[in-house]
């Protein structure tokens, strides 16, 4: 899928990348470097969590080609921080992006929640103005999910813990975008936010809807064709690679379902869909039909037409998912 290609990033993500010692890495590097054609402009992340920058990290990953941190800060309170479960301090968050920062490193994201039923609305306005004073170049904001089968998910059903308040929710969206703009953070994806051009290459990648390839267990791949994903179990997979035999599954888009991804993808960022490209790649059927949905929202103030693209609205970024769906062709 890649043979040849110029690759413009690399991400370590999922899990705990940031525990890797300097050596381990290079080792990876040096796998990569051999087999890929790497830009030299490249953009490579390593998520980290906060405990485990500390100095004689950061110095030793200043000599690796790492060159962008994805931090999972989450919270600037406590509260927030046992709520979540995370095993950092404010302080130690604090200190992880200031110490990369005197490491060298200026292209550095962090992780926001907003919706957690310890956040207050004055307590979401101090953790944006804390991102802020602290100079990152890119903030990455997410509204709490329950998801099923998780242990948040059954303190929800046992009343342990409240659920997500859809209306705070949205005022601290509100509130989150409001921010931003004062703050000369662009928007380019509902959830993400930059400054002076920092966009993820990696992220604006997937909903560009590039071509990428995913190493490691649950690790997915996409090729504009087909898209597959290595098995989750690490004990499986790891056996297959030593046997030389992965263990991936594969499924093959139809038109439609590449149609409905484009829409889902393309919609969340500030370059919106565009209408010749659905008409050139999906045909004049699609089209009209899409045209015909968005109507419904232009309308009302959630959709914006320009270039011969469609963008979200402010408010319409608060129904993107349902939105969305009624844009989608179903075959």
């Amino acid at each position: 899928m890649t043979k040849g290609e110029l690759i413009s990033s690399i991400y370590f993500g999922g899990g705990t990348p940031s525990i890797l010692s300097r050596e381990e890495l290079s080792r990876i590097f040096d796998t990569i470097y051999s087999n890929y054609n790497i830009s030299a402009s490249a953009e490579i992340t390593l998520e980290a969590n906060p405990e485990d920058l500390n100095y004689e990290k950061l110095k030793a990953l200043k000599n690796t080609p790492v060159n962008r941190f994805s931090i999972g800060i989450q919270s600037f309170f406590e509260d927030d921080l046992k709520f979540m479960n995370r095993a950092h301090s404010v302080q130690k968050a604090v200190a992880s992006v200031k110490g990369a920062q005197d490491a060298g490193f200026e292209n550095i994201s962090i992780d926001l929640i907003y919706g957690t039923p310890t956040l207050s609305d004055e307590n979401w306005k101090q953790n944006l103005h804390t991102a802020f004073d602290l100079k990152v170049t890119h903030i990455s904001s997410y509204c709490l999910t329950v998801e099923e089968k998780t242990a948040l998910h059954k303190f929800v059903q046992t009343g342990k813990v409240k659920n997500v308040d859809e209306e705070k929710s949205a005022t601290q969206f509100e509130i989150l975008l409001e921010a931003m703009q004062k703050n000369n953070f662009v928007q380019y994806e509902i959830s993400n936010f930059c400054t002076n051009n920092f966009y993820s290459k990696h992220n604006s990648n997937y909903w560009l809807k590039n071509k990428y390839l995913g190493i490691g267990p649950s690790a997915h791949s996409y090729n504009e064709v087909s898209r597959q994903w290595n098995i989750k179990n690490n004990a499986l997979y790891i056996k297959g690679v030593d046997e030389n035999k992965l263990n991936f599954e594969i499924e093959t888009l139809t038109p439609s379902q590449n149609y409905n991804e484009y829409i889902m993808t393309g919609l969340r960022t500030m370059w919106g869909i565009s209408l010749s490209h659905i008409e050139n790649v999906f045909g004049k059927d699609v089209l009209n039909h899409c045209k015909n949905e968005a109507s419904k929202y232009s309308s009302s103030g959630y959709i914006d037409q320009k270039n011969n693209c469609i963008f979200l609205t402010s408010k319409g970024k608060l129904l993107a998912d349902k939105i969305a769906a009624d844009l989608f062709f179903v075959d």
